[in-house]
């Protein structure tokens, strides 16, 4: 076997998102030989990452367009898009604002189809194939309390990504998802630290543990590479064992 086995020297990548996760993609990926932007809409989080970075607000159609269009200016085409965009809200169901639902939506999921859209476009353009893949949760599949919107909008991930799947498996482009389970994250650092809160999570979790984000950089690697040229419509789920519970 090759040292190079994923076959990702070289590979154009595009990681939208630069929080905990989105950060660790970008050091996995370069790790492997990959050229790596990042997005994000806070330039904060983009100055200590080694990858250049694009500021870029995803709310908008045009907006998600212009940020694609200037990721393959920088690389010099595109490969790989990664969407690791997410923000979250837990209140029940009657607390949320329509602004809440609106936010949450357009940024976790609209993002998602905007971004991916305009990436499968390039990636036509180019006559290559290529790799899209998502940031899902174990909420798109679990009736989690207080997770309504950002439920939602990562349920709506999972059956985007296998519409996808099936429309562009033809082409040698796949699309997939990784649904983490409870990872320590500046997402969810606020809520672990509420009394009683870490405990009770980790009773529901087989492994005992919350998982970290450098154990989600394999999946996302694998799935990128060439060896998953034929896994394409799949949620991996990346839970410890939460979704069988």
């Amino acid at each position: 076997m090759s040292a190079d086995w994923l076959g990702l020297d070289g590979a154009r990548v595009l990681v939208a998102g630069a929080g905990s996760i989105g950060a660790e993609l970008v050091r996995g990926f370069g790790a492997a030989g990959a050229r790596v932007v990042v997005a994000d809409v806070d330039p904060e989080r983009l100055t200590p990452l080694d990858a250049p970075g694009l500021e870029a607000d995803v709310t908008s159609p045009a907006a998600c367009r212009d940020l694609i269009a200037r990721a393959r200016e920088q690389l010099g085409g595109l490969d790989i898009f990664v969407h690791c965009v997410g923000i979250n809200d837990r209140r029940p169901i009657e607390d949320y604002a329509d602004d809440d639902w609106e936010r949450i939506i357009t940024i976790n999921l609209s993002s998602a189809f905007w971004l991916s859209q305009a990436a499968v476009a390039a990636l036509r353009e180019q006559g290559s194939a290529g790799r899209v893949i998502f940031f899902s949760s174990v909420a798109g599949l679990l009736g989690h309390q207080q997770h309504g919107p950002y439920a939602a909008s990562k349920g709506g991930i999972n059956q985007l990504m296998k519409v996808m799947a099936h429309e562009l498996a033809a082409e040698g482009i796949t699309v997939n998802a990784i649904a983490p389970g409870y990872v320590e994250t500046h997402l969810t650092s606020a809520h672990l630290a509420k009394p009683g809160v870490r405990d009770k999570l980790l009773s529901l979790i087989p492994a005992g543990r919350f998982g970290t984000t450098e154990e989600l950089v394999g999946p996302v690697l694998f799935l990128a590479s060439k060896q998953a040229g034929f896994v394409t419509g799949h949620v991996l789920y990346v839970d410890g064992g939460r979704t069988t519970v």
